[in-house]
């Protein structure tokens, strides 16, 4: 009795998943007005995809709870979205809860039998943290992004320095040295200023809110910079050269943490090649002195 109510609710749980997966629910007015708030990167705006199969099971099974505020920002920043980043997110948990059982089964053609309880608690354990490595691996590559960002931000400042300096106003500046490169940076720059004009906000308002969008306090400074120029006529010229300068500076002393931090990963393999080599040659005495004792 209890084994067929058991497969009852299985069989009711499945269907209903099935039923959610082929017809997904449509998605709610507030979050299709918030697309037309979300920056544009890399030429289109994010979540404009239908969701897939596996972004809708796992909404259902409330993967969108794990998402923190911090890795919403990370994925604008990415270009990626959400419903991306939960299909990703129930892979993996798929993938580390199968991964405990199958190393169970080659443990057990190999003649060792691993506990129940050990292998389904390692499977919890490892699907749980399936939403965190996709989380990791979504901060490595916005953290990526940022410094390709500020590296373009500083040749954007030195172009508005000059634009400046030759006499053009604030947001004739601003206009001009977006439009003088390119690249994913360079046209997110160029969307938040067309996007203040058409919304009559001021550029520099415009670019603050992509800072706060994307998680780029650097950004926001300089937006406070060029409102106060662009407000109170103050000069920021020279003010604007020095974030420049020190921009490149920061990017320098990041590329030189990178190299020393692939420098001493270099080195692991060794030293665990040497570990192994020692174990290698020291086996057979140390199972001699075991026998002799």
């Amino acid at each position: 009795m209890n084994t067929l109510l058991l497969l009852g609710a299985g069989i009711g749980v499945g269907l209903v998943l099935i039923w959610r997966t082929l017809l997904p629910p449509l998605p709610p007015l507030l979050a299709r007005l918030e697309r037309l708030d979300r920056p544009a990167i890399g030429g289109g705006t994010i979540g404009e995809r239908a969701p897939s199969p596996m972004a809708v099971l796992a909404r259902t099974l409330g993967f969108p709870r794990v998402v923190s505020r911090s890795t919403s920002t990370d994925l604008r920043l990415v270009d990626r979205s959400l419903d991306e980043h939960l299909a990703r997110c129930l892979i993996a948990s798929c993938a580390g809860v199968i991964a405990a059982p199958a190393l169970a089964a080659l443990l057990l053609m190999g003649g060792v039998a691993a506990s129940l309880p050990m292998v389904a608690a390692v499977s919890v354990v490892l699907g749980a943290a399936g939403p965190l490595v996709c989380a990791t691996s979504v901060r490595k590559e916005a953290d990526q992004r940022r410094r390709a960002f500020h590296h373009a931000l500083g040749a954007f400042l030195d172009v508005v320095a000059i634009n400046l300096a030759a006499g053009r106003g604030v947001e004739g500046a601003l206009d001009t040295a977006a439009a003088a490169g390119e690249g994913w940076a360079f046209s997110a720059l160029r969307h938040a200023l067309y996007r203040a004009k058409v919304m009559g906000t001021t550029p520099w308002t415009g670019l603050d809110e992509l800072g706060a969008s994307l998680g780029l306090p650097v950004l926001q400074e300089l937006a406070a910079s060029v409102g106060l120029a662009g407000d109170s006529g103050a000069r920021v010229r020279a003010s604007l050269s020095a974030k420049a300068r020190s921009l490149r500076a920061r990017g320098l002393a990041d590329v030189e943490a990178a190299a020393q931090s692939a420098n001493e990963r270099m080195s692991l393999p060794v030293i665990l090649l040497l570990c192994g080599f020692i174990a290698f040659i020291g086996y057979p005495a140390i199972v001699r002195v075991l026998q002799g004792i």
